[in-house]
């Protein structure tokens, strides 16, 4: 493979003001070659000391969410500031409002006067709980999306307190991600239309909609049983929305290997019979063939005890290549610390070295075929790009950055 002359978003700028997590939107856009100009206060986004691990000084956090982008420091607090950062909203496709909604505007910088030096500017908020509603001004944090969007149970600890379970953050990432999609479609149409426009997106509608088959699930369990039933395997009997309903699952289960676990995923009739045939158990189709589609043989617990002693046979890796000849779905059970010695993961993934980025990351997932996007650079230090910035950007001389300097503007 080789790497292209110009990255698939070249020739997009964003001009980034971010706090913590929802800086994150901008990354994918980096990853993918845009110029992101993160402007900073004086005092900088705390990012960098925010959560575990520290790094030589630094967070993962801001190691990874800012990987790739520039750094200017702006007192948007003094009019050469705001008129500086107006500068670079005319070089701009996009500016992100990564914060509370209206930060921006209190500064004398809402989407009416940036709209009016670049009428093409797409602008977009990013925050916890969106610009409206009765949360609108109620302060977050990441796992804030997850249990306001129902996506995790307390959980108890012996002494009886409940604490937060271990699970995988929502909220936080969907966000982000849903509103880079987002800014590339506003900015395609701004550059067909010439007509920018506003926008904005909350991590927890986000981490909501990621979870949407549970939740729509319960809403049609609203509605009468006589409309709304369970699978035919099941005899048109409801089950527990989403992974809930599979506690009771036997083709479509967890199962212990001799040196781990895998997943077993035959809830249709072929793969079922592909399997039984497979392990030398033909019997087993014929007494339980099941329906031809979504059957988990839920409740049979006689087969279920005859599976756990199947599994037991083999290790998982035997298990991942028995499912490759015989056309069986099976998956490794991996844990965020194991899945980087899986095979799978190391043929898709290339860790972007602590060596160059502080921290052995991971890249964007999404591959350019026979070609490599470039690699991003270190997540910068508190306005490591300012004078960089004023002068390749805007073409400020030297003596209006030494005025902006003198006048405490810039850092």
């Amino acid at each position: 493979m080789s790497t292209p002359s110009q990255a698939p978003l070249a020739s997009l700028r964003v001009i980034e003001c971010s706090l913590l997590g929802p800086g994150a939107i901008d990354t994918h856009l980096a990853d993918l070659g845009a110029d992101v100009i993160k402007v900073e206060s004086p005092s900088g986004d705390y990012v960098r000391e925010m959560t575990w691990p520290i790094i030589k000084g630094v967070s993962l956090f801001h190691l990874h969410i800012h990987r790739g982008k520039k750094s200017i420091v702006i007192d948007l607090r003094k009019e050469e500031g705001v008129q500086t950062f107006l500068d670079l909203v005319k070089t701009a496709d996009v500016v992100v409002e990564a914060m509370r909604p209206g930060a921006l505007a209190n500064r004398g910088l809402g989407f009416d006067r940036l709209r009016a030096v670049n009428p093409r500017i797409v602008f977009c908020n990013i925050s916890g709980y969106g610009m409206t509603g009765p949360y609108k001004d109620l302060p977050a944090h990441g796992i804030a999306f997850d249990t306001w969007a129902g996506l995790l149970n307390p959980a108890y600890e012996e002494n009886g307190f409940p604490y937060i379970p271990e699970h995988a953050s929502m909220g936080m990432h969907a966000g982000p991600l849903f509103g880079a999609f987002a800014i590339l479609a506003g900015v395609i149409r701004a550059r067909h239309t010439g007509e920018g426009c506003m926008m904005e997106i909350a991590q927890s509608d986000s981490a909501a909609y990621m979870d949407w088959y549970r939740s729509e699930t319960w809403k049609a369990y609203e509605r009468p049983q006589s409309e709304v039933t369970g699978n035919k395997a099941d005899n048109y009997e409801r089950r527990a929305p989403g992974t809930a309903g599979m506690k009771e699952g036997v083709r479509y289960q967890i199962y212990e290997s001799s040196d781990g676990h895998v997943l077993f995923m035959a809830s249709e009739q072929a793969f079922w019979k592909n399997f039984c045939e497979g392990v030398g158990r033909p019997e087993l189709f014929e007494k339980w063939p099941g329906s031809k589609y979504a059957d988990h043989a839920r409740g049979n617990l006689e087969l279920r005890a005859i599976l756990r002693d199947i599994f037991k046979t083999k290790t998982s890796a035997e298990w991942i290549e028995f499912g490759s000849k015989h056309n069986t779905p099976l998956a490794p059970v991996n844990t965020p610390k194991t899945i980087a010695d899986d095979v799978q993961f190391k043929a898709r993934f290339k860790w972007y070295p602590h060596s160059s980025h502080g921290a052995d990351m991971l890249p964007f997932p999404v591959k350019f075929i026979n070609e490599e996007l470039p690699d991003p650079s270190l997540s910068p230090t508190l306005g490591q790009h300012t004078d960089k910035i004023l002068t390749e950007v805007l073409g400020y001389d030297a003596d209006k950055i030494a005025a902006l300097r003198k006048a405490r503007v810039i850092n």
